[in-house]
């Protein structure tokens, strides 16, 4: 059973849940997007079946986290080729301005 001190009630879909964690506003906010995306599919669905209602808004979610997990990756490999090149070109600099130096040193 859970302490009450580690414990936060949320609501989700017209149900409460105790749920702990370190960070309860960090929980709070977690429940509240599952229930704004399970009201969400509600209102775009003929089903009343909870179990179904939370299926669809766990899968929206999952898409959510995968468009955006692909989205980062792509920024990533993006940044990691440009700092590739500007590494390289700052090699570059650093060589010429190293033979520069002893041809007039």
């Amino acid at each position: 059973m859970p302490d009450d001190k580690d414990s936060i009630r949320v609501e989700i879909y017209d149900e409460s849940y105790n749920l702990r964690g370190s960070d309860p506003a960090y929980i709070q906010r977690l429940a509240e997007l599952v229930d704004a995306k399970m009201r969400a599919v509600a209102q775009h669905t003929a089903t009343v079946d909870s179990l179904r209602v939370a299926v669809l808004a766990a899968l929206n979610i999952a898409d959510d986290y995968y468009q955006l997990r692909r989205k980062f990756e792509g920024i990533e490999s993006e940044y990691t080729s440009r700092a590739g090149h500007l590494g390289r070109a700052l090699d570059s600099a650093l060589d010429e301005a190293l033979s520069e130096t002893r041809r007039t040193g």
